[in-house]
């Protein structure tokens, strides 16, 4: 694990979500297959969606890492509460 992460002599490592091969997500008005099992009972959350027959959970497709961030305090508010 540790070797995949580390940057060997000469390697280059390209960060291109695009090069990252298949990422499963669950995309809204869509039917939307369980990589697990096939079914397509899911439980939606402001997150993550969850296969309602083998708990498989999967990321919402129009979920960003920047609209995950208004749940929580600011950095500037905890420099401030300091």
């Amino acid at each position: 694990m540790l070797r995949s992460i580390i940057q060997a002599q000469g390697e280059h490592f390209a960060h291109d979500p695009l090069a990252r091969g298949y990422h499963a997500v669950y995309r809204e008005n869509e039917v939307n297959h369980c990589p697990g099992c096939g079914r397509t009972q899911w439980y939606v959350g402001r997150l993550m969606a969850e296969c309602g027959f083998c708990a498989t959970a999967l990321p919402l497709a129009e979920t960003t890492i920047s609209s995950a961030l208004h749940y929580g305090p600011r950095r500037a508010d905890w420099a401030n509460a300091a």
